[in-house]
This record gives structure tokens, C-alpha cells and sequence, in this order.
């Protein structure tokens, strides 16, 4: 036992002796996994941000953000008048609307109301702000023309006994009229389609599984590189020498390799779960399951590719290619649902594709420990495989 502990210092040592090691072991993987998902900003608001600087404080301008609000295009945002420009101008924000404090009842009646919008030059979202400005503004203006007519055909029938009482009789009608156009019915009918997805896609689990195992799989299958490098320099054979056999070398490289990959992989769950928000914790027995299952086929199919390779470089290339190639197949970078019939067939006998399978059934799917055993089994199945045949080509030298 002793021998094995020390033939895993040796190598986490030689392993994470660069800085560049822990660049790949665990900074690249989660900025990967934050930025190709989407970061955590994937349920926020998809609408354009519209700063609006309400100087007039009034019930018309008050009207009007409630209509912007209902926008699919703006989400309005209140911010003061000194902080709207200064927002546009260090372009935090796609646009500004500035209420004036002359935008009242009055002088959307006497035709003087105006509204001051900014937007950045040269943008792209530009039309879209404006439209939907010039669209709210619409809706306030036609609730104000109803408003007005109502006032002056009661004022026909029966003079109002003061302004106050035509303006508040105005301010009624307003009102009314802004119910009964939010309850105005769709022109078009609307059919749900009633054959469900088949896919079911979820954007941050697939990216943190996916790269999880590409940034795992391929140190793992680089155990091939360890054995080259070993064998080219002659410590196998000085091996020879010692009392420690075939076996003791063995385990301690595959297990020290082992241990390095589920810590990796606990890291980058628990990235999930804290900042991405993902639901690694709901079985920890099956997540526990499909973790060793996976570092098992993967150690073991880098210890019998170790045994083909003539060199550290050439088993280096062989593990970047065989690990970002298997990846792709197998669903890691994009939705294998997407893929033609023959290559989600194909991918069915790579063990990257059955993790990925057990990861997302615990993550998206809310299965368990009974639920992962076929994913478990296969990548079981592999294992043995590859290490029968990695040990029975296993040569000192």
C-alpha cells in the first residue's frame, strides 16, 4: 500500500508541477462551462433595457410607463435624469426616455405633449426602442382621445357644474377606457400544438455535464502519455529491479489519476450547484455512481491505449483527438438529438455518451440511483474491457 501511496504523490507532483495544469484542471472548465451556457443570467428579462427619467410625475406619464411595461420589446427601467445620461453615454443602456414636466392631460389634449427619446448611435436596437415608445405613446394618446370625446358628449347632454368636476368626470372616463382596452379581446385565435417535444433541453445542465466530461475525459485517457513518458525514459524497466510488480505500478498510476478526476469533477458539481443552480444534490448516491463508473472506462481506456502508443507526444495528440471526438459524438458539446440517426447509433458505444446520459438523468431528468444502473453497467462494461487489454500489452519497455 505504501507503494502505491507514494507512486500517487510522485505523479500528482509531476501532474501539477505547471500552472498551466491548473489552468486546464479547473479554471478553463468553469469558465467554459459559465460563459458557453449563458452564464446565470438565462431567466432575466430578454427585453432592450429603457431607462425613463419621469420628470412630469403626473397619471399621464405614469399611464405611459405602464403601457412600456407591457412591451415584448423594453423593459423600463426608472432612473433619475443625471443617471439616464449618464447610463446612455457609457452605453450601460440601448436608450433613455425623458418625460418632460409639461407631459400632463392638458397638453396631450391641446396637442403639445412631447417625449425626449435617446438612443445609442449606431445601434441596431434603435428601431425596436422606438417603435415600441411610438406604440405605448399610440395606446396613451387613443385612451386620451376616447377620454376627451366622452367628456364633451356628457358636457352636451349636461354641462358639467364646474372644471373640476369635467376633470374629474375626464379622469373616470380615462380610466374606464384603459380597463376595457387591457381587456379587449384577442382578434386572432391562438391553437396550442398538441404533439409534444421530444427533446428536452436544458441549457445549463447540458453545458456543465458536457464539459465536465470533456475536461475529464481527456486527462484520463492521458494516462496513455504517463506510461509512454515512463517507459521512453526507462523507469519501467528500472522497475525491474525493485519488488514492485505489474499490479502495484498500475494501481497506484490509474488510481492516483482516478482520485485527481473525481476531485475535479466534485469541484465543477459544486460549481453547479452554488452558481449555476443546477440540481446535482437531489441524488448524491447516483451522482456518486455515475462518477466512479465513468473514471473507471475512461483510466482504463487510457491505460490500454499507453500500451499502442510509441511516444508521450504521440499519446498526448492521440488523447486531445480521441477525447474532443468521442465529446462531440456523444452530446457533450451540442444536443445529440441534433445529430443523424447513424451517429446517435454510433455513439451508443462510446462511454463518453452513457455518462452523459447518467449525468442528465440526474440533473435534468430527477432519476436516482435505479435510474442511472444501465449507464452504470455499460460504462462498467467498458472498463474491464480495456483493462484486460491494457494489461495483457503492458510492457516495461
Amino acid at each position: 500500500m505504501k507503494k502505491i501511496l507514494a507512486i500517487i504523490k510522485k505523479d500528482t507532483i509531476l501532474r501539477f508541477t505547471s500552472p498551466m495544469e491548473w489552468m486546464f484542471f479547473i479554471i478553463l472548465p468553469l469558465v467554459f462551462i459559465y460563459l458557453i451556457s449563458g452564464g446565470t443570467n438565462q431567466d432575466r428579462d430578454p427585453r432592450l433595457t429603457l431607462a425613463v427619467a419621469n420628470l412630469s410625475g403626473s397619471a399621464l406619464s405614469q399611464t405611459l410607463i405602464e403601457e412600456l411595461s407591457v412591451s415584448s420589446a423594453v423593459q423600463p427601467v426608472l432612473a433619475d435624469y443625471e443617471q439616464a445620461v449618464k447610463d446612455l453615454e457609457q452605453l450601460k443602456v440601448p436608450a433613455i426616455l425623458i418625460i418632460p414636466t409639461d407631459f400632463t392631460g392638458e397638453a396631450l389634449r391641446s396637442g403639445a405633449a412631447q417625449l425626449d427619446l435617446r438612443v445609442q448611435p449606431n445601434s441596431l436596437n434603435s428601431l425596436a426602442v422606438e417603435q415600441a415608445v411610438q406604440l405605448a405613446a399610440s395606446r396613451v394618446s387613443s385612451l386620451a382621445e376616447v377620454a376627451r370625446v366622452s367628456t364633451d358628449r356628457t358636457a352636451e347632454i349636461q354641462p358639467f357644474a364646474s372644471e373640476e368636476k369635467r376633470q374629474e368626470f375626464y379622469d373616470q372616463a380615462f380610466a374606464q377606457a384603459q380597463t376595457m382596452l387591457s381587456e379587449d379581446p384577442d382578434r386572432l385565435q391562438r391553437v396550442s400544438g398538441s404533439t409534444p417535444d421530444p427533446i428536452h433541453y436544458d441549457a445549463k445542465a447540458n453545458t456543465t455535464a458536457g464539459q465536465m466530461i470533456t475536461w475529464v475525459f481527456i486527462p484520463l485517457v492521458g494516462i496513455s502519455a504517463m506510461l509512454a513518458y515512463e517507459r521512453v525514459s526507462g523507469t519501467l524497466r528500472r522497475l525491474l529491479v525493485t519488488p514492485t510488480t505489474k499490479a502495484t505500478f498500475l494501481a497506484g498510476t490509474i488510481l492516483g489519476q482516478g482520485l485527481t478526476a473525481l476531485t475535479q469533477m466534485t469541484l465543477l458539481i459544486v460549481f453547479g450547484i452554488v452558481v449555476m443552480k443546477l440540481k446535482w444534490g437531489q441524488s448524491p448516491a447516483g451522482l456518486a455512481l455515475v462518477m466512479v463508473s465513468f473514471t473507471l472506462a475512461a483510466a482504463a481506456l487510457g491505460t490500454m491505449l499507453g500500451t499502442f502508443v510509441k511516444s508521450e507526444a504521440q499519446a498526448n495528440g492521440l488523447s486531445i483527438m480521441i477525447g474532443m471526438v468521442m465529446a462531440m459524438m456523444s452530446g457533450c458539446w451540442y444536443p445529440i438529438e441534433l445529430f443523424p440517426p447513424a451517429i446517435r447509433s454510433a455513439a451508443q458505444a462510446l462511454p463518453t455518451y452513457w455518462a452523459m446520459q447518467g449525468f442528465l438523468d440526474i440533473a435534468v431528468r430527477g432519476q436516482g440511483p435505479a435510474g442511472v444502473l444501465l449507464e452504470c453497467a455499460v460504462l462498467l462494461g467498458f472498463a474491464p474491457l480495456f483493462f484486460t487489454v491494457g494489461i495483457a500489452r503492458f510492457r516495461y519497455e
